[in-house]
């Protein structure tokens, strides 16, 4: 039968990264050797209070409230009032959902008005903006600019589009894939240019507690009345394959809230009860999860750190990590001797990467947004045993440094595929 995709979404695709993620892991399961950076996931076990309440409330099997269970919600708030002070908010204003995917896709389909995203971006926020029948706009960062947003951008944005009155745009803080993070003053210049410009933002935070100094801020402290905080457990808590993920919303904008609750309503109807319940525990005790992300905050800094300095030792050109498991490396240095080869894409180069020398790694363009010419790369730093290399931390205590040989011996596969990446550009300036 025919015409039965709406049209405007003809060419649409499955996820990149987990299309890709899936296509690596049967390579390996097939027996080659590959150094796996090309999926985003959380190398370390959950955090263990959450898991032994998860066994405890394993029999819950009731539908619980649409917006998430009260004292879940409550304990949110008390979660984010010791580690981003703030006093303001009260349960009313979350909602939870299984994972944040599912509620930044539901606050576009409700949204009334232009929805902006930014290049380069997390693989999914254009894609969810199409299929809420919005079509994005796309804002341009570079490397120069550490790939990160301005006032200066957004004023010379808004001048060369004709927008509609209501604007939403999604900022990833830290960001996904680039590794970047705003510092406060940088938040509150943006917050002046996004109250210029009617710009309401979904600020996706969901890696602010493994920012390695600790230091996060939110946008909502400097633009309360027009962000929305998007976050949840996958990072931070390593709890990806839980689904569940939380908005917080201001008072100002609690019609949108009530519509993103009503289409929760008719489609996930609650996030799974028993997650619910687990977490509501896990966060009676935040001393507890501090120490945890502290810990792993720690490790991924190391990792983070490692993969710059070699990277950028061969002439790869990147913005040092500051959060998160990713580093956006551009291999313009290789760019000539790749044309010799007939490689021109960073499509082509991937695939160079990983028939040669078993890098896999996902290319800048299309996915993220950037031009397919431009070499630009997301690495994931996380295929290592996390299990292992918390445990060693743990047994260090946080007052004493990881030892200088960290990587090499605790994330091997890491050390491993980033000395593999060096010796294959080095080979390609040969040609």
């Amino acid at each position: 039968m025919a015409d039965l995709v709406r049209t405007d979404l003809a060419e649409y695709a499955p996820a990149s990264n987990l299309q890709f993620n899936e296509h690596i892991r049967d390579l390996i399961q097939s027996g080659r050797k590959i150094f796996h950076f090309a999926f985003g996931q959380s190398p370390f076990p959950v955090v263990e209070s959450a898991v032994q309440a998860l066994k405890v409330h394993a029999g819950e099997n009731a539908y619980l409230p649409v917006a998430g269970l009260k004292q879940l919600r409550q304990a949110i708030c008390d979660f984010h009032q010791k580690f981003d002070q703030f006093d303001y908010f009260d349960p009313d204003d979350v909602i939870v959902g299984p994972g944040s995917k599912e509620l930044i896709y539901l606050v576009m389909h409700v949204f009334n008005g232009d929805v902006i995203v930014i290049s380069p971006s997390w693989t999914t926020y254009k894609p969810q903006a199409r299929l809420a029948h919005h079509k994005p706009y796309v804002l341009d960062t570079s490397l120069d600019g550490d790939w990160k947003l301005t006032p200066k951008l957004i004023g010379e944005f808004m001048k060369k589009n004709q927008m509609k009155k209501n604007r939403l745009l999604i900022l990833n803080n830290p960001d996904n894939p680039t590794g970047t993070s705003y510092s406060g003053a940088e938040l509150q210049k943006l917050s002046e240019a996004f109250r210029e410009h009617n710009i309401i933002v979904l600020s996706d935070e969901i890696y602010s507690r493994i920012r390695y100094d600790h230091s996060h801020v939110s946008l909502a402290k400097f633009y309360p009345e027009g962000t929305i905080i998007s976050t949840g457990l996958s990072k931070w808590a390593s709890a990806g394959g839980w689904r569940l993920g939380y908005h917080i919303y201001p008072s100002e904008l609690s019609e949108l809230r009530k519509a993103v609750k009503s289409a929760a309503s008719h489609t996930y109807t609650s996030a799974p009860s028993p997650v619910q319940y687990a977490v509501t525990e896990m966060f009676q005790n935040l001393d507890l999860c501090d120490d945890y992300m502290k810990h792993c905050s720690r490790m991924l800094d190391a990792v983070g750190t490692y993969c710059y300095w070699e990277l950028t030792s061969v002439g790869v050109k990147a913005v040092k990590p500051t959060a998160g498991y990713y580093i956006f490396p551009d291999f313009e240095v290789i760019k000539e001797n790749l044309k010799r080869r007939g490689i021109t894409t960073c499509e082509e180069m991937c695939k160079a990467m990983l028939d040669e020398c078993g890098v896999a790694v996902m290319a800048g363009g299309p996915a993220f947004l950037r031009p397919v010419e431009e070499l630009t790369t997301r690495l994931c730093y996380v295929p290592f045993d996390g299990g292992n290399a918390l445990a060693f931390s743990r047994s260090l205590g946080l007052d004493t440094d990881l030892p200088e040989n960290f990587v090499r011996d605790y994330c091997t596969p890491v050390y491993e595929g980033i000395q593999a990446l060096k010796k294959w550009v080095l080979d390609q300036k040969k040609h």
